[in-house]
């Protein structure tokens, strides 16, 4: 919902590097902003590692940026099920001209805004380690 972007650009000076975000919860917007195919969202979910690499790849083709990072997860309290518990969550990040994308299943404990910031964590932690 915005916390990764909120992370990064409340260092000062942001605007030297942050290029855009996209906060896409529907399919629809996922399909329309991201370019995530159909039959990977009707044949895996949002939550899936097809889904957030295709994600990452389609923030890079609609933007200048040169690091991309997906994520999609259930942070409860509900919408989990015994595929996809409550605290499911799958990122990516994608690097400009490469083609490999890394991602990552995370299982994580905790309520709705542990879910997320423990989200927003990895992810700022798999981009520093792109960029080292």
């Amino acid at each position: 919902g915005g916390m990764i972007a909120e992370a990064l650009t409340s260092i000062g000076g942001s605007t030297a590097w942050f290029d855009r975000a996209y906060i896409t919860y529907s399919y629809e917007s996922k399909r329309e902003m991201l370019g995530v195919k159909e039959l990977t969202l009707q044949k895996n979910g949002a939550v899936s590692q097809q889904c957030v690499e295709e994600m990452a790849l389609g923030a890079l083709q609609q933007s200048h940026a040169k690091v991309s990072v997906a994520c999609s997860g259930i942070a409860g309290p509900g919408g989990g099920s015994a595929d996809k518990p409550v605290g499911t969550v799958w990122l990516a990040w994608a690097v400009q001209g490469q083609q490999e994308v890394t991602s990552q299943l995370c299982h994580f404990e905790g309520d709705r805004q542990a879910v997320r910031e423990k989200t927003t964590e990895v992810a700022l932690m798999g981009i520093m380690k792109l960029l080292n």
